[in-house]
């Protein structure tokens, strides 16, 4: 998790089936063979395989889900993933319950995460953020983000 701030919101149980389910399949020897698209895992988690360009900051939006952790894992290339708090921020998207998205106004109060290949950052409720940011140029980037249920 990605906070400055302990608080019953951000503590969830990493040792839950979930979240057990999630990093065990990060560990799987073939995830830079995997294809695009989403797989079904156990104990309500998805794993979403992504292979896009990092893109200009401008072109990114800050977002947040109310229903699901993200796990980000990078396989290949690298980016910044914007990172943070709900405080104080303005909505330009409304939640969409069916998508579990809400979409933020740009801000400059934030902190970037370096995402090389084999980290992770671990991205709950109060975690707004930005990913996909290029680092210096833009790059291919192969990365798994793993949809985890929020258990409170």
């Amino acid at each position: 998790m990605f906070s400055t701030e302990i608080g019953k919101e951000n503590l969830h149980d990493f040792a839950s089936p979930a979240f057990k389910t999630a990093f065990e399949f990060l560990k799987r020897k073939d995830l830079a063979e995997l294809a695009e698209g989403s797989i079904d895992l156990e104990n309500g988690v998805r794993a979403s395989v992504q292979h896009y360009d990092s893109i200009d900051a401008a072109n990114g939006s800050f977002e947040s889900h109310e229903k699901l952790i993200d796990v980000q894992y990078v396989i290949e290339g690298k980016e910044y993933c914007y990172v943070c708090r709900r405080d104080g921020l303005t909505v330009k998207t409304p939640y969409n319950a069916d998508n579990d998205i809400t979409f933020y106004n740009e801000t400059e109060k934030y902190s970037s995460v370096l995402l090389l290949p084999g980290d992770f950052v671990v991205l709950g409720p109060e975690d707004v953020h930005k990913p996909r940011v290029k680092v210096n140029e833009s790059e291919p980037v192969k990365k798994i983000v793993l949809k985890v249920p929020v258990e409170i």
